[in-house]
């Protein structure tokens, strides 16, 4: 019997998908404090969250039986990854379950810009009818600058061509080839910068993404230039664009995150007419909510009985179907490794790996780890597994080395 702890609100077909198997005892306890949460959690195998539950590292080194930590949602700001991976718990998220809803509200933002409809919507119930006021601008023919074609670029991407604006995109993974399939074009960031009417950023929020508009980039943007972002607070300088929009170089921003959530009550963003604000909406949808439960339900149950690992962000992710193909693999190599680490004498400080033939043609990431865990279990036993095996050994500084050749060496 495996007990699963949901601690944050999640949409009630997740939680009763897990709560029809009968391998599984659910509790759901909301708004715990911190050290009630540090006090029960050792009873749990694993523990689901959206983003109110703090799961700081005091809490993960008190999980005693944690196996998996979930999230009903992308980021995972509010999840130790860290010290979850060194204490060999596999941590997942729900990358795809949002994607629609945050498409469609970075389109309702774009046009909002384009037509002052929040402005207009308040003037309206003020009794005042200004229509020269909040003149607007079409979308057709623009010019839209995607910064990041992942799931939400994309499908942004279809959104804006049906408008009939021409899109370009910069993303250093987007191949030449699957942008002729979208029917956009592939360029460089000083491209998105210099030629865009509006850019729209969908990336995560990493040392080098943080403020990638910023005022030196503002000064190389076409006058009259709008933003949005829908991603994450930060990937915009948000001051500089108020200064951008105050010189008259932007004629208007919107932004549904922020660099501090909630924004401080005296924010400059709330005085300016020529920005639309929303509270993190992006994910806000009924069919979201419960699409993101569902998925982190349907993870968290193929994990804890076995049916193979998914959407998790510190141990290669194995569908099912793929698992069945490398489980004899990766059996295979934990022995393999372990007799390894048995028979070699001195310090091991390079473990060199080379697979040849049929296996060459997958994803060797997970039988690496499994190869790493049968290395490394002879010494360090219970505190090594398939999560944490590659991360202890490059902490102990073994360095790892693979190499494929699909035609089986003589």
């Amino acid at each position: 019997m495996f007990k699963i702890l949901v601690s944050d609100p999640l949409a009630q077909e997740g939680v009763d998908m897990l709560k029809r198997i009968k391998e599984f005892e659910v509790d759901v306890k909301h708004k715990l404090p911190p050290e009630e949460l540090k006090k029960i959690i050792k009873e749990y195998d694993a523990l689901l969250v959206r983003s109110e539950t703090k799961v700081t590292k005091e809490i993960i080194e008190s999980a005693d039986k944690l196996k998996l930590i979930g999230r009903a949602g992308v980021g995972l700001d509010n999840v130790d990854l860290s010290s979850a991976s060194k204490r060999g718990i596999i941590v997942m998220n729900t990358p795809g379950g949002n994607t629609m809803s945050t498409a469609e509200h970075t389109m309702s933002l774009l046009l909002s810009l384009s037509r002052n409809i929040p402005q207009a919507d308040a003037s309206v119930k003020k009794g005042e009818w200004e229509r020269k006021k909040f003149m607007g601008t079409e979308l057709y023919a623009k010019t839209l600058g995607i910064i990041g074609l992942g799931r939400i670029g994309t499908e942004v991407t279809k959104r804006a061509i049906s408008f009939g604006m021409k899109v370009i995109a910069y993303d250093p993974f987007l191949s030449l080839d699957k942008a002729k399939e979208l029917g956009i074009e592939s360029v460089e960031l000083k491209d998105i910068i210099k030629r865009s009417d509006y850019i729209t950023v969908h990336t995560p929020l990493t040392d080098e993404t943080k403020h990638i508009i910023d005022k030196d980039a503002i000064k190389d943007m076409k006058q009259g230039v709008r933003i949005i972002n829908c991603a994450r607070g930060g990937i915009l300088d948000e001051l500089a664009v108020l200064e951008g929009i105050n010189s008259g170089k932007i004629a208007g921003a919107a932004f549904d995150v922020y660099e501090k959530e909630p924004p401080v009550k005296d924010s400059p963003l709330f005085k300016c007419d020529k920005v639309v604000l929303t509270p993190h909406l992006g994910a806000s949808t009924e069919e979201a909510q419960i699409n993101v439960a569902v998925e982190i339900a349907e993870s968290a149950r193929d994990a804890l009985l076995g049916c193979g690992i998914r959407n998790a962000v510190n141990v290669p992710c194995v569908d099912v179907e793929l698992y069945k193909i490398l489980q004899p693999y990766l059996n295979l190599g934990e022995k393999i490794g372990s007799l390894a680490s048995q028979l070699s004498k001195g310090r091991t400080l390079d473990i060199q790996i080379k697979y040849s033939g049929d296996v060459a043609k997958y994803n060797s990431s997970p039988i690496t780890v499994a190869i790493m865990k049968g290395v490394l279990s002879p010494v360090l036993q219970e505190t090594v597994n398939y999560v944490n095996s590659v991360i202890v050994a490059k902490e102990r500084g073994i360095k790892i080395e693979e190499s494929k050749a699909t035609m089986l060496e003589e």
